[in-house]
C-alpha cells in the first residue's frame, strides 16, 4: 500500500488466533463463516443504512477491537468487508454501515436493495488492519464520507479509555455525512473535539487537511480513512512523522488489478501448476481451476488473500502490504497483483 500501508497497526485482536507471519503480529481471521439475524436496519444518511447484526440463537458473537471489520458473504456470490462501528465492549451485536455507492460493483446496492429485517445472513469473524493504538495520549482522527465508520468505534473506545481525541470529518452535504447527531453528543464546548466539514457551506475555503496534520501535536497517532484522495493527501501530509503513529485505511484500490497474464502459478502444496491467462487475475485462474481459496475484497485492500510466496517476483498491486513488505517478496495479495516473472511459486 505505499507508504501508507507501513503505517497500518498490528495489534491484534482480544481473543482471535495469531499466526506467525514473518515476525509480525497480524490479526488472523477466525476460521470459517457464521450466520446472524438483521435484527434492524436504520437510515443515517442520504445513501447510507446502518444494520444491526445478532446471533441467531442469542448469546455472545466473536469480540472485536475498534478499527475492525467484518466480511459479508452476500447472496449473489460478492463478498463485501464493512467496518464495525459500534463499542467494542458490546459483545451481543455487531453493527455496520452501508453506502450505496454510484459505482457500486454489485456489493453497496445488492445490501441496500434486498437485505432485510429479519433476514440471516453469513459473516466472517471480525479482523483488523486498522487497529487503534489504546496508549497514545491523544488521537487525531480524520474520516472523509462513510471513512467515518471505523472511526466511530475507535472513538467509542477511546472515550472508555478516558484518552484525548479530535476528530475531523468532511462530507459533499450535512445530508450526506452520517452519524453527525450522535457524535455531537460526545464533544463539548469545554472539549470541543468534533470539527464537521461540509464542501456547500465552505464559502470558498477548501479542507486544509495539511494544516490538521501541521497542527497536530508531536506525540499524537494520526489516522484517515475516506477517498483515495483524501488519503494521498495524508500521508504526504503526514510523511515527515513517525511512521508507527500514523495509520490509514483504504476503501478501495489505487490503482487496477494485475491481468496482463502470460505467466504460470505453481502450488506447492498441491503440486498443481496453473497457466494465467491475460485479462484475469491469479484468484480468478485459481477459481476457475476449482481451487478454494479464501478472498474478500478482491482489489487488494482487505488483506484476506494474502499468499506466501515462495519463489519467483510478484507485481505488487495492493493496497494493503508496506512498501517494505513488498520490496521483500515474501506475500502477494492474489485478488489483484500478478508477476514480473515467468512463474510464482505460492504456498497453496
Amino acid at each position: 500500500m505505499s507508504a501508507a500501508a507501513a503505517h497500518r497497526s498490528a495489534v491484534v485482536a482480544a481473543d482471535l488466533p495469531v499466526v506467525d507471519d514473518g515476525g509480525q503480529r497480524r490479526d488472523a481471521a477466525v476460521a470459517g463463516t457464521f450466520d446472524v439475524r438483521v435484527k434492524r436496519i436504520s437510515y443515517e444518511a442520504d445513501t447510507i443504512n446502518s444494520y444491526e447484526l445478532l446471533s441467531p440463537t442469542g448469546g455472545d458473537l466473536v469480540p472485536f477491537t475498534a478499527g475492525s471489520h467484518i466480511d459479508l458473504h452476500l447472496q449473489n456470490g460478492l463478498i463485501r468487508s464493512y467496518s464495525l462501528i459500534n463499542d467494542p465492549r458490546e459483545r451481543h451485536r455487531y453493527v455496520i454501515a452501508v453506502n450505496r455507492d454510484s459505482a457500486s460493483r454489485g456489493g453497496s446496492s445488492f445490501v441496500h436493495d434486498t437485505v432485510k429485517a429479519g433476514d440471516i445472513i453469513t459473516i466472517s469473524g471480525p479482523r483488523n488492519n486498522f487497529a487503534l493504538c489504546e496508549e497514545a495520549e491523544h488521537s487525531v482522527l480524520i474520516g472523509g464520507g462513510i471513512g467515518i465508520t471505523p472511526l466511530l468505534s475507535m472513538i467509542r473506545r477511546l472515550d472508555a479509555l478516558g484518552r484525548r481525541w479530535e476528530l475531523f470529518y468532511a462530507a459533499r452535504t450535512r445530508a450526506a455525512a452520517a452519524f453527525t447527531d450522535e457524535l455531537s453528543t460526545l464533544s463539548s464546548d469545554i472539549h470541543p473535539n468534533l470539527h464537521l466539514d461540509f464542501d456547500d457551506e465552505r464559502s470558498g475555503r477548501v479542507f486544509d487537511l495539511a494544516a490538521i496534520v501541521k497542527n497536530a501535536p508531536a506525540h499524537a497517532h494520526l489516522y484517515c480513512c475516506g477517498p483515495v484522495a483524501m488519503l494521498e493527501a495524508f500521508e504526504a501530509a503526514t510523511a515527515d512523522r513517525p511512521a508507527d503513529q500514523v495509520h490509514v485505511e483504504y476503501f478501495q484500490a489505487k490503482q487496477p488489478a494485475a491481468v496482463e497474464g502470460g505467466f504460470e502459478v505453481t502450488l506447492a502444496r498441491s503440486n498443481r501448476t496453473i497457466a494465467v491467462e491475460a485479462g484475469k487475475t491469479i484468484l480468478d485462474a485459481l477459481l476457475d481451476a476449482g481451487i478454494a481459496v479464501n478472498y474478500a475484497c478482491a482489489e487488494g485492500v482487505c488483506g484476506t488473500c494474502e499468499t506466501r510466496v515462495l519463489d519467483g517476483i510478484p507485481d505488487h498491486r495492493d493496497q494493503f502490504l508496506s512498501t517494505d513488505e513488498q520490496a521483500a517478496n515474501k506475500s502477494i495479495m492474489i485478488c489483484c497483483s500478478g508477476a514480473k516473472s515467468r512463474k510464482l511459486v505460492l504456498d497453496l
